[in-house]
């Protein structure tokens, strides 16, 4: 199992934001987090990610825990994320944001750098490299010199994934990837995600449309108020009462 989540609880303060969850991400897999907002999707990520410490429960990547690891390390061990709200350096091209995945695995330090040694030479090379095959998988090579900040939005969301397929990740946690986007776009970004699964990524994905999450997931957990309410295939979500009632009933089908 590349991916186990056990009893996992977050609060912040007297909130209780994730509460006791628990669920498997095999490898290869599409898995689906939904959930009316303020479910804990998005929490549940942070946690994963590092970017959050659990208060209980365990996290296992790879047969390793890796509950209490900084967020660096647990990107290092192939855990790359994208966030609900699209973090670019806006200022800088495509290709140099892309980069920036890349470089979590260099080895170059503080001294390479300012000596410009043959080390840093070789890793700035390949970094570029990198990034541009990036950018080429997630179909905006052609944007690679254009300044982040001045690209259309489902663009950026592309550079995004970019950004996480460059640093060379086994689990990609997308965080609402089609926000903000067109119904045609969320069509062509669909297929971006599928074709990250048939290259070998596995992929656990949060989002609020639901034709896109029930036409690309393996299995789908539901949140609500923090606690999962169920956990299955999309057919067996679709047609699950207590998830009519919380969330499907209310939800958009963009």
């Amino acid at each position: 199992m590349l991916l186990q989540v056990r009893n996992v609880t977050k609060r912040f303060g007297g909130l209780t934001a994730v509460d006791d969850v628990s669920f498997d991400v095999p490898a290869g897999h599409i898995k689906a987090i939904i959930g009316p907002n303020g479910a804990g999707k998005s929490t549940l990520f942070h946690l994963i990610s590092g970017y959050h410490p659990a208060t209980r429960g365990t996290l296992t990547f790879e047969g390793a825990e890796i509950t209490h690891l900084p967020m660096h390390e647990i990107a290092r061990r192939g855990i790359a994320r994208t966030f609900q709200t699209t973090s670019l350096f806006s200022h800088q091209t495509v290709l140099d944001n892309a980069t920036m995945g890349y470089r979590m695995h260099a080895a170059t330090n503080v001294f390479d750098a300012l000596l410009r040694t043959p080390r840093a030479r070789r890793e700035e090379t390949e970094s570029r490299e990198a990034a541009y095959e990036a950018l080429r998988f997630a179909g905006i090579a052609p944007l690679a010199n254009r300044i982040a900040g001045s690209i259309p939005q489902e663009a950026q969301k592309r550079l995004a994934i970019a950004i996480a397929v460059a640093a060379k990740p086994k689990l990609v946690l997308l965080d609402e990837p089609v926000a903000g986007v067109t119904s045609e776009e969320t069509v062509e970004h669909a297929e971006l995600i599928r074709h990250m699964a048939n290259e070998g990524y596995t992929i656990c994905l949060v989002e609020h449309k639901m034709t896109l999450v029930m036409g690309l997931a393996d299995s789908i957990v539901v949140l609500h108020h923090g606690k999962k309410i169920a956990e299955g295939t999309p057919a067996e979500i679709s047609a699950d009462p207590a998830v009519i009632e919380a969330y499907l009933g209310a939800a958009t089908h963009a």
